[in-house]
C-alpha cells in the first residue's frame, strides 16, 4: 500500500503591510481580528481553533478555545509535528491547531450582505506531512467564495490508537486528526459569518489524504451538519480502514519503540516530539483513520455500500497517471529504476498480493508500455486509485448527486521532484496547481496558455459546485451527473473538458474486480 502521498513544500506566506479588520465571534463575545489585505480580498492567518493539544491534552479530542481579544491574524501558525520532507514544513511544535480564512473583497461590502459560500481545504500528505497555509486559494476567492485552510494533527500524534488511550477514551482511540478537522468545521459553523461566509453552504474538499479525510467525514456521524457538499480529489485509495484492534496492536509496538515499554499514558505523554517522530513509522500501510466505533463506526466502504453516510452532493475523481509519483519515489529516486528483472517486485510493492502478481503482469505486459516505469505506473494507478474511485462514485451516485472526473494533462508541470526515466504525466497531486497556489508560487505560474484555460474551467467548476451544488452554472462545458444508466465522467484536458464513457475500460476495472474481488 501507499506509504507516502504527495503534499507540497511551501515556505510560510509573507505578510504584507496592509491590514484589515474583521470580527471574530467567540462563545460569549465579539473580538476584533486584524488580517492582511491582498489583491483579491483579505486573508486571516494563524487563527487558533482549539486549545493546543499539549501535555495532558496530547492524544485527546480537541478542546474548545476561548478566543483572545484583538487578535493579530497576520502570521501563519506552526505546522503540526513532522519530519523534513519535500511534502511539508518540518516542525516539532504540538501547538499547531490553526486555520486560515481568505475572503473576497466583496464580503463585508454593501453587496457582501449576501453571505458567500465557503470552501474548506483539507491538505494531503499521507496523514504524515503538510499544513494548510501553504496553499493559496486566490483564484477560488476571486470567484466569490470564502476559503478556509486547516491544520490537523498528523502521524502518531494524530492517528495512533493504543489500549490505554482506548480505555481513557471510553472505548475508542485514534482519529485525533479527524476530530481536529471536525473541530475546525464547527469553528466555521460558529464564526464564518463574521468573515462574510454562509455556514449553510460549506463545501469540504481535499486531495490525497485530504481526499480520504473528506471521505471519512462523509462517513462520520459526528460530522453530520458540518458541511453541505464535498469534493474528493484522489482520496479513494484506502476505503477499508483498519480496525481498532489492529491499530491498538500497532500502537503498542510503537509505544515500546518510542521509549515506553510500560505502555503507560504518563510515559506516552512525557515523550518528546522528537522521540515520537523518530519512531512513528507504522510500516508499509502508512497512517490511516481507524474504525474506532465512535468517529468512524464502520469503514468508508461499508458506509457507502449501506448508504449510511452524510448525504451531500459530491464531486470525486482522480488523475490519469496517479502512481507515477510513487514509482519515482520508490524506484528511480532511490537509484533503482524499474526493469524487466525487478518488474514482479515492483508490482508487489504496489500492494498486489504475491499470488496475484503473475496474473497482473500478464494484463500489464512490459511490451505494451514505453518503459517498465510506465507499466508500473499504469497498474498502480488502476489498482489503488482509478478503480477504487469509480467504485466510490458508483456507490455515492445511488444516493446523492455525484459528478465523476479524471484529470488528464500529460504535461502537467512537475515542480517538486527531479526528472526520472519516464514521464510523470498527470501524476498524483498534479491537479492542485490548477486550483490553488502551491510551492510558494501563485496559482498557475507554471502553466501554458492551454493549461491556464483548463485551470480557469476547473476553478469555475469547483466554485459553481460550492455555490449551487452543481458544476453546471460555471460557463464551462456541461458536466453530466454520473448515473448507473449513463456512466459518464468529465475528462479534464488542456484541449478542453470533454465527456468520456470509457473510464472503466481504460483502467481495466473489470480485471481488478475479477483478480482481487473489487
Amino acid at each position: 500500500m501507499i506509504k507516502v502521498l504527495a503534499g507540497s513544500l511551501v515556505l510560510a506566506a509573507s505578510v504584507g503591510s496592509l491590514q484589515a479588520n474583521a470580527f471574530y465571534h467567540g462563545s460569549d463575545n465579539k473580538n476584533t481580528m486584524t488580517g492582511v489585505e491582498t489583491d483579491y480580498g483579505t486573508k486571516y492567518l494563524g487563527i487558533p481553533y482549539a486549545e493546543p493539544p499539549v501535555g495532558e491534552l496530547r492524544w485527546k479530542a480537541p478542546q474548545q478555545l476561548d478566543f483572545p481579544d484583538n487578535f493579530e491574524a497576520t502570521t501563519a501558525g506552526s505546522s503540526c509535528p513532522q519530519t523534513p520532507s519535500v511534502f511539508g514544513i518540518p516542525s516539532v511544535s504540538e501547538d499547531c491547531l490553526y486555520l486560515n480564512v481568505y475572503k473576497p473583497k466583496s464580503a463585508g461590502s454593501f453587496w457582501g450582505k449576501i453571505k458567500k459560500p465557503v470552501m474548506v481545504w483539507i491538505h494531503g500528505g499521507a496523514f504524515t506531512y503538510g499544513e494548510g497555509h501553504t496553499y493559496d486559494p486566490e483564484k477560488l476567492v476571486e470567484e466569490g467564495v470564502v476559503v478556509v485552510t486547516v491544520n490537523y494533527r498528523l502521524g502518531a500524534l494524530g492517528f495512533m490508537a493504543h489500549p490505554a488511550l482506548t480505555a481513557e477514551g471510553q472505548g475508542s482511540s485514534g482519529n485525533y486528526g479527524l476530530m481536529d478537522q471536525q473541530a475546525a468545521l464547527q469553528w466555521v459553523q460558529d464564526n464564518i459569518e463574521r468573515f462574510g461566509g454562509d455556514p449553510d453552504r460549506v463545501t469540504i474538499f481535499g486531495e490525497s489524504a485530504g481526499g480520504l479525510s473528506v471521505h471519512s467525514q462523509i462517513a462520520s456521524p459526528k460530522a453530520a451538519g458540518l458541511f453541505n457538499g464535498a469534493i474528493i480529489q484522489s482520496g479513494a485509495y484506502a476505503l477499508a480502514q483498519p480496525t481498532l484492534q489492529q491499530w491498538e496492536y500497532l500502537g503498542a509496538g510503537l509505544a515500546a519503540a518510542m521509549g515506553c515499554p510500560d505502555q503507560s499514558l504518563s510515559c506516552l505523554r512525557s515523550l518528546s516530539v522528537e522521540q515520537i517522530l523518530a519512531n512513528q513509522d507504522p510500516g508499509p500501510v502508512g497512517w490511516l483513520p481507524v474504525v474506532d466505533g465512535d468517529v468512524l463506526p464502520q469503514t468508508v466502504q461499508a458506509a457507502l455500500q449501506k448508504g449510511e453516510f452524510n448525504k451531500v452532493p459530491v464531486i470525486e475523481g482522480t488523475t490519469r497517471d496517479e502512481y507515477s509519483l510513487f514509482t519515482a519515489l520508490s524506484f528511480d529516486l532511490v537509484g533503482n529504476p524499474v526493469t524487466a528483472d525487478n518488474y514482479y517486485t515492483a508490482i508487489a510493492q504496489a500492494g498486489i498480493p504475491v499470488d496475484a502478481v503473475p496474473a497482473v503482469a500478464s494484463f500489464y505486459p512490459l511490451s505494451a508500455y514505453g518503459s517498465p516505469g510506465e507499466a508500473v505506473t499504469a497498474l498502480g494507478t488502476d489498482f489503488l486509485f482509478a478503480c477504487n474511485s469509480l467504485s466510490s462514485i458508483k456507490l455515492l451516485s445511488q444516493h446523492v448527486p455525484t459528478y465523476g472526473y479524471e484529470f488528464d494533462d500529460p504535461n502537467a508541470p512537475q515542480t517538486t521532484l527531479p526528472p526520472v526515466s519516464f514521464s510523470y504525466g498527470a501524476y498524483h497531486s498534479s491537479e492542485i496547481q490548477y486550483l490553488l497556489g502551491t510551492n510558494g508560487q501563485p496559482q498557475g505560474i507554471y502553466l501554458n496558455d492551454e493549461q491556464k484555460q483548463l485551470s480557469d474551467a476547473m476553478v469555475r467548476y469547483w466554485t459553481s459546485f460550492a455555490k449551487y451544488r452543481t458544476p453546471n452554472l460555471s460557463g464551462a462545458p456541461i458536466w453530466i451527473r454520473y448515473g448507473n444508466n449513463y456512466e459518464l465522467m468529465k475528462s479534464l484536458k488542456p484541449t478542453g473538458p470533454e465527456t468520456i464513457n470509457n473510464f472503466a475500460q481504460t483502467h481495466q476495472c473489470d480485471l481488478w474486480s475479477a483478480v482481487l474481488g473489487y
